[in-house]
Parts: C-alpha cells; structure tokens; sequence
C-alpha cells in the first residue's frame, strides 16, 4: 500500500527569527508512519519542522519537512500527482490562524526582518489560515481519508458532534476524535456515527492499520 502520513505543528511567521506555533510534538503521526512502514507499505510521512518528539523516523519512511499551512498544502497537492496513494492520514495539528500584520504602540505596521523589543509593546493581528483536509479529497480523489478532532471545550457529545460535522462537511472516511472534551483514548468515527475506542496510542496505530485493509478488501 501506499500511504500518506502528515504530523506535527505548524508554523505561523511572526518575523525572520519568530514565530506561532503549538503543543503538539508529532509522535502520533511518526509512530503511525513507522508501524506502516514496518508492514512493509509505502510512506510518505509529512512532518512539521517544529516536531519535537523523541521518536526517529523508520528509515524506510520518505520524511518531508513543511513549515506552515501554505507549505503543507502545495506538498501533498505535490504528492497527489505523484503517483497513487491508498490511504492518507491527516494528524498534522495546523494552525487555525496565521499573523496577519503586526502594528506597534504608534499604530505603525512593523515589517522588519527582527522586530526589536526595545520598540516597546506590539499588537499581532491573526487571521484564519488556510484549511488543508477540506482540499485533500480533490488532491486524493480515490484514497481513503482520516481527519482528526482533538477538542477541548465541552464534554463527550460535544467532542463527537464537532468530529460528525468534520465527516459531513470534507467527505473524509473517518475522523479520529480525542482532547479533554472526549475524554480518556481515541474514539475512530465513521460517516454513519459508528465509533471503534481505542486506549492508548499503540492500539490506536495498529486500529488503524486493521480498519485500513479492511476498507481496502471490502
């Protein structure tokens, strides 16, 4: 099989030597692309360069580091021209907002390459960034599809409504849905509500690769 892993965070530019980033440190998504990678399958694991987990890559896996949301999104359009992929599996934790301008206490936008401290107090005016699992399906039309939900706010139904919305609107296969809200593991979302609960990490990977070639036979 071929199969498409993207993990870690995003970066959002605040100048040349800054930026916006946050928690998440990529492991899922490497031990994702190593437990494929060690069945024998073909990966491409997409990885932020902000990752920090202390898990390598399996040599076998085809790493490819990105920065940003914009960055991300123009590699794995990359990627859906080059050849078929079975399945991909969007882990990546993008950021919701990039810097938009940045202004300081006089109200005038700052645009150097280091922004100096000593300038006194600056305002960073985020805006939404781009989405990237809305645009995977037209990239890879015939693969199977994984989002993920990581939610905090609310409880449980909140956590699972909010995943159910994610299938309607991108048309992914299923959606992983796990943070505070859901509680404790990984809940495996299918369109019709179906869910398969998973404790921990390590059967979270080997589910996935289970219900993967299951979607596949069938």
């Amino acid at each position: 099989m071929n199969v498409v892993v993207t993990t870690g965070p995003a970066m959002a530019r605040i100048d040349e030597v800054r930026h916006i980033t946050n928690v998440s440190s990529g492991e899922l998504g490497f031990l994702i692309a190593n437990a494929f990678a060690r069945a024998g399958d073909c990966v491409t694991c997409f990885y932020g360069m902000a990752s920090r987990c202390g898990v390598p890559l399996d040599e076998r896996v085809d790493g490819r580091v990105f920065s940003g949301n914009e960055d991300l999104a123009e590699a794995m359009r990359k990627r859906g021209r080059e050849g078929a992929v079975d399945a991909v599996f969007h882990v990546a934790a993008l950021g919701d907002f990039e810097v938009g301008e940045i202004r300081g206490e006089d109200g005038r936008r700052l645009m150097d390459a280091k922004i100096e401290s000593r300038s006194g107090a600056v305002t960073i005016v985020l805006k939404p960034a781009r989405k990237v699992l809305p645009e995977l399906r037209a990239w890879f039309p015939k693969s199977r599809i994984v989002g993920w939900k990581y939610e905090l706010n609310g409880g449980r139904e909140d956590a699972l409504a909010a995943a159910i919305q994610q299938l309607a609107e991108v048309g992914s296969d299923a959606c992983v849905v796990n943070g505070r809200a859901y509680g404790d593991g990984f809940g495996l979302l299918s369109p019709d509500g179906a869910i398969v609960e998973f404790a921990d990490k390590p059967l979270l990977v080997d589910g996935l690769g289970k219900w993967l070639r299951k979607q596949l036979r069938d």
